[in-house]
C-alpha cells in the first residue's frame, strides 16, 4: 500500500503517524504487507518513517528514495532491519549493479516492459542471485507485461512475488478497463490462495482480444504521471 501522501522536504513528524497505523490495522487482520514511498520522501523524512515502522515489521519498503541518491539509500539501509525494494525506474544490469554491490536493495523490481525484455530481466535476476537478492517484478500494467513477467517468475530461483494491477485504483479512474478486459480467457490470472497458476497455452499463455483493443483505442488519451505540488507552490515529487 502507499505509505504516505506527499510531503515537504522537511514536513511535522506527526504527518508520518497515519503511516503507522494503517501498517498496525492491517497486520491485526493477520496479513502482511509492503509500504510504498514512491520516492515521494527526501531523506528527512524517510528515514523517521522507516524507523517508525520498523517495530511493526513490514514486508518491505519501496523506493523509500529515489535511486538518483544511491548514497542516501546505502546510509537508510545501513539504518534500518526492514528490507528494501526499488528497481522499477532501473533500465539496465548496468544500472542495476550499483545498488547490488554497495548491499543496499534486498528486492529487487525490474519491470519488464522497459528494463529491455525478458532477455534483460532474467540477467537482472541472475545478477542479484549473484548477490542474495530476490526478485519482484514490477508490473502496474496490462495483461501482455504481466504474462511475460509470470514466464520470468517460473524460470528464476530468487523469484518472490509478483505485483499485479488487477482491481487497482488507477483501472477504476482510467474508466471500466482492468487487467482482464483485453483477455479472450479472462480466468488465465486467477488468483487462488494468493496464488496464479502458470499459463499452459502457447507463447506467454494468454490470447489478446484484438477488437476490444482497437475499440478502446480510439477514445483513449495519453496517460500522464500525478504531479504534486505543495500549497506554496513547490514541487513534492520528482
Amino acid at each position: 500500500m502507499n505509505a504516505t501522501e506527499d510531503l515537504n522536504w522537511l514536513d511535522s513528524p506527526e504527518v508520518l503517524d497515519a503511516s503507522v497505523q494503517r501498517l498496525k490495522a492491517v497486520k491485526n487482520l493477520g496479513l502482511d504487507v509492503g509500504l510504498d514511498f514512491h520516492g515521494r520522501l527526501h531523506k528527512p523524512m524517510a528515514k523517521q518513517l522507516a524507523k517508525l515502522l520498523e517495530p511493526h515489521r513490514p514486508l518491505f519498503i519501496e523506493e523509500p528514495l529515489l535511486v538518483e541518491h544511491p548514497e542516501a539509500l546505502k546510509q537508510l539501509s545501513d539504518q534500518t532491519s526492514i528490507p528494501i525494494a526499488l528497481g522499477e525506474r532501473l533500465y539496465t544490469r548496468w544500472e542495476v549493479k550499483r545498488f547490488l554491490e554497495d548491499a543496499s536493495v534486498d528486492i529487487l523490481q525490474p519491470d519488464i516492459s522497459h528494463a529491455g525484455g525478458i532477455s534483460e530481466v532474467k540477467k537482472i535476476a541472475n545478477l542479484a542471485e549473484a548477490y542474495d537478492v530476490s526478485i519482484a517484478p514490477h508490473c502496474p500494467l496490462g495483461p501482455v507485461a504481466l504474462a511475460a513477467s509470470i514466464q520470468v517468475a517460473l524460470s528464476i530461483p530468487n523469484f518472490v512475488i509478483q505485483e499485479m494491477s488487477l482491481g487497482m485504483h488507477y483501472n477504476v479512474e482510467a474508466g471500466e478497463e482492468d487487467l482482464n478486459t483485453y483477455l479472450i480467457d479472462q480466468t488465465v490470472f486467477d488468483i487462488e490462495e494468493g496464488y496464479v497458476k502458470a499459463p499452459t497455452g502457447p507463447g506467454l499463455g494468454i490470447e489478446i482480444n484484438e477488437e476490444v483493443v482497437r475499440r478502446i483505442s480510439k477514445d483513449t488519451q495519453p496517460w500522464l504521471p500525478k504531479e504534486f505540488y505543495g500549497p506554496d507552490g513547490a514541487i513534492r515529487e520528482w
